[in-house]
């Protein structure tokens, strides 16, 4: 197994401890928290810098000033960016994390994906309450 195909197994476990997680035929991770759909995958940058990156699909089809919310919201501090992508239903907001994952261990691996996830789930909150 290669270096991100470890880092990926490492996510997998540390995931597992929370939610119910399918790894798609390229190795890719997908769970849910709560409404929230979220992805990792998993690359070797260079030789002994593997990164795990999370993707989470914080809320979609919004109708509004969804763009300068984020911009405000996204100052205040948070794992991971948040953008936003416009389509002819409304404006769909993410959130992406990146990190280095040599060598880190499912426990606290689940700690530094669980407090994005949570904070992506917050934000979700935070939005559907004003955007819809």
């Amino acid at each position: 197994m290669n270096a991100s195909g470890e880092a990926l197994e490492a996510a997998r476990k540390a995931l597992e401890l929370f939610h119910d997680v399918s790894v798609d035929d390229d190795g890719a991770l997908s769970f849910r928290h709560g409404d929230v759909p979220c992805a990792v995958q998993g690359m070797e940058l260079a030789d002994g810098l593997t990164v795990l990156s999370l993707t989470v699909v914080v809320a979609w089809d919004l109708v509004g000033d969804v763009a300068q919310w984020v911009a405000e919201r996204a100052g205040q501090g948070l794992f991971g960016t948040l953008g936003v992508i416009a389509s002819e239903r409304g404006t769909d907001v993410m959130l992406r994390y990146a990190f280095p994952a040599d060598g880190l261990k499912p426990e606290p691996l689940s700690t530094l994906l669980m407090l994005v996830v949570s904070t992506a789930s917050q934000v979700r909150g935070e939005l559907l309450s004003r955007f819809s």
